[in-house]
Formats: structure tokens, sequence, C-alpha cells
């Protein structure tokens, strides 16, 4: 793997750097108390071509390669993990999902709006009792003729109350996760409602729903895939959108390093700048070391898809070790900022309440050493 960047892998990374700064960093501590962020930031992203990422122009998107959407992922988390969500859901699970298993019908009917940000996508999953376990998922859509009629609740969905698109899963077979089938939803069909979850730790901008649906008929042409592979669909998706937000975990170690840097420099206690003080060095390594570690890991599975090799493995341990990085790194940066650091008009407490829930989605850390240690053993330890 070669780790120089190309001058066009340079502009793009430069050109999401820019738009951070300008759209996103002066806005992002507001955003974080409104529980909101701007809706308007989600057009901005698709004018740029950041929401077509990886999609093909002649479906709407803006081509390009898997370390230019890495890049641009790094950059939003290092703005606000709020604004990276909305892309990593909408593009990295929803829109790379259309491509990869839609009909061409599909395509034509949503990546184009999609990749413009003229709409948004969720990625309807989990459950309010099914998290780590989604083959146990209860949701059903039984057949009625040329329609599908769902039933049921999904929990936690990002995007939930934006999307103008659910890619939900539900049980059309039997038990087990080969009863599962994918679908997707216009989110103003009958029957489909969606209530915002408010007060949450982290990720406060985000919007958070739980749906529900009664009765929501949509017609058979609606399953993505063939019936009965929907997990194949839902595997498929999160094997790549760890990628995505082990890159947005990059950002956030990132962040966490330059606030502290910043802080280190200005601050003086016993007489001098806390940053020559030895164990404040000391602190400021540790991030660098964790943030060096983390990019490449995040790298090295942008770099096997690309190539057309297995990544799997190797996303799971990409999305470890940087949401537990992020973690480790936000909660040294508050370490070096002290009692500022727990007050909102400095950012390191955001990072660290934002880096908390990267260790739960899109599988659990425990679910991630789960994963890593059957690809090593063949077998599974559950």
């Amino acid at each position: 793997m070669n780790l120089e960047l190309t001058e066009e892998q340079e502009a793009v990374r430069k050109l999401a750097a820019d738009f951070v700064n300008r759209e996103i960093v002066p806005h992002a501590a507001a955003w974080d108390r409104a529980e909101q962020v701007d809706r308007g930031i989600v057009r901005k992203l698709g004018d740029l071509g950041f929401l077509g990422l990886t999609i093909p122009e002649e479906y709407g998107g803006s081509g390009g390669d898997h370390l230019s959407y890495v890049l641009v992922t790094e950059e939003l988390g290092r703005g606000d993990s709020s604004v990276r969500g909305l892309l990593s859901v909408s593009l990295g699970l929803v829109a790379k999902s259309i491509a990869h298993w839609g009909s061409e019908e599909q395509k034509q009917a949503w990546l184009p709006r999609l990749c413009a940000g003229d709409a948004l996508g969720c990625f309807a999953l989990t459950e309010p009792g099914t998290g780590s376990d989604a083959g146990s998922l209860t949701t059903r859509a039984v057949r009625d003729g040329d329609d599908f009629v769902i039933n049921g609740a999904k929990m936690f969905i990002t995007n939930g109350t934006w999307a103008e698109v659910a890619l939900v899963f539900a049980r059309t077979g039997e038990p087990g996760h080969r009863g599962v089938s994918a679908f997707l939803v216009p989110t103003g069909t009958p029957g489909l409602t969606r209530t915002t979850i408010h007060g949450k730790l982290g990720l406060r901008g985000q919007p958070t729903a739980e749906l529900a649906f009664e009765d929501v008929r949509v017609p058979a042409s609606a399953m993505l895939g063939p019936e009965g592979k929907g997990f194949s669909v839902a595997m498929s998706a999160l094997a790549k959108g760890r990628m995505s937000v082990a890159a947005g975990c990059v950002g956030i170690v990132q962040a966490s390093l330059d606030a502290a840097l910043a802080h280190a420099a200005t601050r003086e206690q016993f007489g001098r700048p806390i940053a020559g003080h030895q164990l404040v060095q000391e602190m400021l390594a540790d991030i660098k070391v964790e943030l060096d570690a983390a990019r490449l890991l995040v790298w090295r599975v942008a770099d096997l898809i690309e190539r057309g090799l297995p990544f799997q493995t190797e996303s799971s341990v990409a999305k470890l070790y940087a949401s537990e990085a992020a973690v480790k790194a936000a909660n040294t940066a508050l370490q070096v900022f002290g009692g500022y650091g727990f007050i909102d008009e400095y950012p390191v407490g955001k990072y660290v309440r934002d880096a908390r829930v990267m260790t739960l989605y899109e599988g659990t850390s425990q679910i991630q050493k789960l994963v890593i240690g059957r690809a090593l053993t063949g077998v599974s330890a559950f």
C-alpha cells in the first residue's frame, strides 16, 4: 500500500477540511445545545459531491475511491460527529447498499436524490429488543398479493426523522437470519410514524428516532435483494459502515489532539505553559500514537476494498481500535484542559460524549472482538 496520497486525494481532503472549518466547526457547540444540526448542511454536503462518493456517476454519484471517502469522513468527524453520522448512514449504509443490491429501477429512483442531498436515507435494523442479536429481529413483513405489509418497531435510527427512505429489515420467513428480507420504504408511507429521541449523551445534533410500523404496505418491488437475503444486505453494509465509523473516530482523535495542543501551549501553571511539563507531554504523545495507529488501520480497509480483497475482519479491527482510541483520546484531552474541559464553552467535553457511543453502534466493541476471534479460530464463540 502506498501511503502517499495522490493529488486528487489531497485535493479532496483539503476541500473537506476547508468545508468543515467554515461550515461546521463554528456551529458545532450551538447545534449540540439545540439538539439539532442545521438541516441545510445536507444539501451542502450534496453540492460538494460528498454524499455521492464511490457511487457511479451514471446514478448521480461523484465516483472516487474509498480512501477519498475515508478522508472526507475523518474531516467530518473532526468537525462534528453528528454531521459525520448523517453522511455515514445515508451514503455508507443506504446508498451503497442500493448501488450493490438494488434493481435498476431502485437505483434510478433513489441514488440521484441521495447523492445530491435532496433526500436522506436511514438504516432501520436495530429494534427495542434486538441490538447485537440482529438475526432475532421481530419486525414482520407478510405477503399480501403483490404487496408486503410491515408491522413492528425500530430503535435508535440515525436520520430517522429526516430520511425520505428507510432501508427496513423485516422477517419474511423462518426464525433466524435466513428469514430476514430488506425493503426500501418511503418514510411518507401510511402507517409509518417517527418519534425523535431526545436527551442523548452524545451526538445530540444528529436526528435519531424510533420508528413504528403499523400495517405499512409496500409493493413487492420495494424489496432490496432477494427474499431471505436481508441479513446479508445488512452485514455487507455494516462491514463497510464500520470503516466509516472508524474514520469518524480518527477525526475525533485528531480534534482532541488539536484542542489539547492549543490549550497546553497557552495555559500556564508553575510559571510556564503546561506543554512544558513532562506528564502533559506524555498525555499528548499518547493521543498522537493512537491517532496514527487508528488512521493506518482505517486506511488499510479502504485499500483492501479498492483492490477487491477481503476486508471484513480488518474493518472490525479498525472499528474496534479507533472507537476505543477516540474514547481514550477525548478523555485524555479533557484531562489536559482540567476544569475547563468540564464546561461546554470548550470542545473536549463534546468529544468525550460523542466518542462514547462509537464503541456501541454498528457493532459493539465486544461484537467486534467476537468477529475477529471467529476469523482467527474458525470457531463461533456465542
